[in-house]
């Protein structure tokens, strides 16, 4: 098990579109990956988990991942939260 702790960089946080992003992201791995907020903890292929943590800019979120490609799903899930989903090109 791997789990690395980031800050939501984009304004809006983790609404429908940067939350399709982060699934679609999440997708490429084999592992279990999970988001924790505070003390909840959903999938993070589940877009309705996701949405129903209500994760908004500024916020410090745990992305936790189990299985043969932890490191790299979580390493490559921190580094779009990172980017801001690019949102700032908008």
């Amino acid at each position: 098990m791997f789990v690395k702790d980031v800050m939501v960089q984009n304004q809006v946080g983790l609404h429908a579109r940067p939350a399709t992003f982060f699934i679609q992201k999440a997708n490429e791995f084999k592992a279990a990956i999970w988001i924790e907020k505070e003390e909840r903890r959903v999938n993070a292929k589940s877009l309705l988990g996701i949405l129903s943590l209500g994760i908004v800019g500024g916020t410090q979120i745990k992305i936790i991942a189990d299985g043969v490609d932890e490191n790299a799903a979580v390493e490559g899930l921190i580094e779009l939260v990172e980017s801001g989903f690019a949102e700032e090109t908008r």
